[in-house]
């Protein structure tokens, strides 16, 4: 079991570790090739909705022949549509490799790989173990972030996306060590996939959390893809982004490694509306102080802490309503709604930067977005599907 959850979090670790810093090329980017940043955030912003309309996919591919083989496969993926920005000169490359990457990132991220060790623990220390391998997975920023801004400002961008590159190639290498051991309760089911996703479907509870979903990408994606970019207007050094960027990876680990934790012994809807609101409160009182370095580093470290908490709560509410048949896919099905607000998030900010020449309209919605989630999330059916369906069928 070690093992397993030091390789899961090692690849996680880094295939979001590269994710999350991908913001702060797009200064050197759009000045080089002479692209908009609205072009630079639109391959972003594909790169995001691939993710999550491939998610299900990789998930459900994953639920039927193993993780191994779904891991591999999209690392290599990933590889190329890192190689592929190395010599893009315009938009349609980078378009292609966005392409890419989010079809490398949904079999290397989250998605897969904790449903393996979800599969692979008892019910009792589940929601711990993810939160344990989601944390972990949260130091890649810690490290990738920095490393990748000394490698860009020494050799250039090219340089450090060609190393994200070789590091994506590292993790193909990595997967070959993951062995699935499935506890009792967490066997694959004889439940038709096409069912599962009908009764999902249907479950209030289920699309209240998938709809609150939307907000955690539209919130997240913006602050990764266009923190860089707000600071330099503000006058902030371009360090500082890249220092913001790590801060939040290490304050995440803190945070989802709590998180994790308390939502074995607490309600995780409830946790899941806490993460969403608070995290929209700290956002309007960073709008509301000057931007400095200090102000900028204490939103990183507090947006950090409520980053990826959301991930092992998510995954005990479906385990507990849908039990882990078809979990990756599941998951998948939820983690779409993630990743359409990632994409609308990273290209709505460059759409409004571009356009007023400012991110006043764009931390507005951030701001409405995650009040809307705070409410659904609190008051969404958490029900395992059984009592949902007798209850439903109790009304008149």
């Amino acid at each position: 079991m070690l093992v397993l959850l030091l390789v899961s979090g090692t690849i996680v670790s880094l295939s979001m570790g590269m994710r999350q810093s991908m913001g702060l090329f797009m200064g050197p980017l759009t000045t080089d090739l002479g692209i908009s940043a609205a072009t630079f955030s639109f391959s972003l912003a594909l790169q995001n909705i691939v993710w999550g309309l491939s998610q299900p996919v990789v998930g459900a591919l994953a639920d039927k022949y193993g993780a191994r083989p779904a891991v591999f496969v999209t690392a290599l993926v990933y590889a190329a549509g890192l190689g592929l920005m190395v010599v893009s000169r315009g938009a349609v490359g980078l378009d292609i490799a966005g392409f890419l990457c989010g079809i490398g990132i949904a079999g290397t991220g989250f998605g897969v790989l904790i449903g393996v060790v979800a599969r692979a623990t008892p019910p009792e220390k589940r929601i711990q173990r993810v939160g344990l391998v989601a944390a972990v997975g949260s130091l890649g920023t810690v490290v990738l972030a920095p490393t990748g801004q000394s490698v860009m400002a020494a050799f250039g961008w090219q340089a450090a996306l060609a190393g994200f590159a070789c590091i994506a190639l590292f993790t193909a290498f990595l997967c070959l060590f993951i062995k699935e051991k499935p506890v009792a309760d967490a066997r694959p089911t004889a439940e038709p996939l096409r069912k599962a996703l009908a009764d999902a479907a249907g479950h209030r509870g289920f699309v209240q959390m998938t709809v609150a979903y939307f907000a955690c990408g539209f919130q997240l994606i913006f602050i990764t893809t266009h923190l860089p970019q707000y600071l330099e207007l503000c006058g902030i050094s371009p360090a500082v982004g890249a220092q913001a960027l790590g801060l939040i990876g290490f304050f995440n680990t803190l945070g989802t490694y709590l998180f994790g934790h308390l939502g074995a012994r607490y309600s995780q809807k409830k946790l899941l509306a806490l993460i969403y609101g608070t995290r929209t409160l700290f956002i309007c009182i960073f709008l509301a102080v000057p931007v400095t370095v200090t102000t900028t580093l204490i939103f990183a470290a507090a947006m950090g802490f409520l980053w990826l908490g959301v991930a092992p709560l998510i995954t005990g509410v479906i385990a507990r309503v849908f039990g882990l048949g078809h979990f990756n896919a599941l998951y998948g099905s939820v983690f779409l709604s993630h990743q359409v607000g990632s994409f609308a998030g990273a290209w709505m900010g460059g759409v409004v930067f571009a356009t007023t020449g400012s991110y006043s309209l764009a931390w507005a919605a951030l701001i409405a977005i995650g009040a809307t989630a705070f409410l659904l999330q609190w008051t969404m059916d958490d029900q395992p599907l059984a009592a949902s369906e007798l209850r439903s069928a109790a009304r008149p």
